[in-house]
């Protein structure tokens, strides 16, 4: 069996409309970090002095935490899925998606961390 020199330079691609695993993964991993992203700014609000009757977590310092938890669970599958892409942007392995997830990812860390550090100063 041999392979031709065009199935080795060009990676399989998923189908426009197909959900490939590392589209899947990209799209899960995005929806952690925007999860982090809202709770955390809904945790630094908190921590601030604002929106302190509405419902959610208790205070700034424990939703800072879970933010911060969502957030790196969101950069690390973002990381894991830029680690195992098999072709570049566009060629529906999910890489553009996990780029997006890992930045919402830290965007959600550093929204965590200063909630807690707000939480803190104010305790």
């Amino acid at each position: 069996m041999h392979t031709t020199e065009s199935a080795l330079v060009h990676p399989v691609t998923a189908s426009v409309l197909a959900m490939s695993s590392g589209r899947l993964g990209a799209v899960v991993a995005g929806v952690v970090g925007l999860l982090g992203i809202v709770i955390g700014g809904r945790a630094l609000a908190r921590s601030a002095g604002r929106a302190r009757s509405a419902g959610g977590i208790g205070n700034g310092r424990a939703g800072g935490g879970v933010a911060m938890g969502l957030g790196l669970i969101g950069v690390v599958l973002g990381g894991l899925i830029v680690a195992t892409a098999d072709g570049g942007l566009g060629t529906g392995n999910g890489l553009g998606g996990a780029v997006v997830a890992m930045v919402l990812g830290t965007i959600g860390i550093i929204l965590g961390g200063l909630a807690r550090a707000r939480a803190r100063r104010l305790a």
